[in-house]
């Protein structure tokens, strides 16, 4: 389960990138305030995050499906302790940032 934590160190970027992309898709009120232009950058954002999103799946599905192999765990398992030790960097990280800035 080392190799989830690793590659959790390593999606904090792309999941990072892609909280920054919903919350500045969040919209405020429906359809677009008075006299502001509407910036439609989306596919700039998915130009950065498919690739980053594509590296990181490929590494972390085939790592994984290799590693479950030499683990007596049922598949179930397996992935659901996979994902979330993949996912744990990110809140640990920030939690981090929050005590050390403030």
């Amino acid at each position: 389960m080392a190799v989830n934590l690793t590659l959790g160190i390593f999606a904090v970027v792309p999941l990072w990138l892609t909280a920054s992309f919903a919350m500045s898709r969040l919209p405020v009120a429906p359809g677009p305030a008075p006299g502001e232009a509407v910036d439609d950058d989306v596919l700039s954002w998915l130009m950065l995050l498919v690739p980053l999103w594509a590296v990181l799946l490929g590494l972390w599905i085939p790592a994984n499906v290799l590693a479950r192999r030499g683990t007596g765990a049922s598949r179930c398992r397996h992935w659901a302790v996979g994902s979330v030790l993949v996912l744990t960097p990110l809140p640990a990280l920030t939690a981090l940032m929050v005590l050390v800035e403030g």
